[in-house]
């Protein structure tokens, strides 16, 4: 459904060291810093793009808006949690850890990125 992702960011070392430490903890190459001073993180299901805002304004997060990375694991789930954390994010909401739906239990742990993002980790225990 989605071809990219873009979030804004005020620091774009800070978001380099903390998105090449939580997307490398789910096998997610890192980013070099683009001509146009970019971060650009490609998968075979799309790209997440990190940028300064074009319009020259601050960054701000998404209030109410979540973006959710697939986790092959809960172990990397937890190893993205840490990576977050040791690299300027701030957990969020409860503790990594199982929660169980009606679709099945997921093992997930939320972040907040340096500019204020938020973000999941998701590893689908059960259908």
């Amino acid at each position: 459904m989605f071809s990219h992702i873009t979030l804004g960011s005020n620091d774009i070392a800070a978001s380099k060291k903390f998105y090449d430490t939580t997307l490398g903890a789910l096998g997610i190459a890192p980013s070099d810093i683009n001509a146009k001073g970019r971060l650009v993180y490609t998968t075979d299901h799309g790209r997440l793009i990190v940028t300064r805002p074009v319009n020259g304004q601050p960054a701000t997060a998404a209030n109410g808006g979540t973006i959710g990375f697939v986790a092959g694991s809960e172990q990397a789930v937890d190893a993205w949690h840490a990576a977050g954390v040791a690299n300027g994010g701030v957990p969020c909401e409860d503790p990594p850890g199982i929660r169980h739906m009606s679709t099945g239990d997921l093992y997930l742990a939320y972040l907040r990125d340096p500019t204020g993002n938020k973000l999941c980790a998701l590893y689908r225990v059960t259908a």
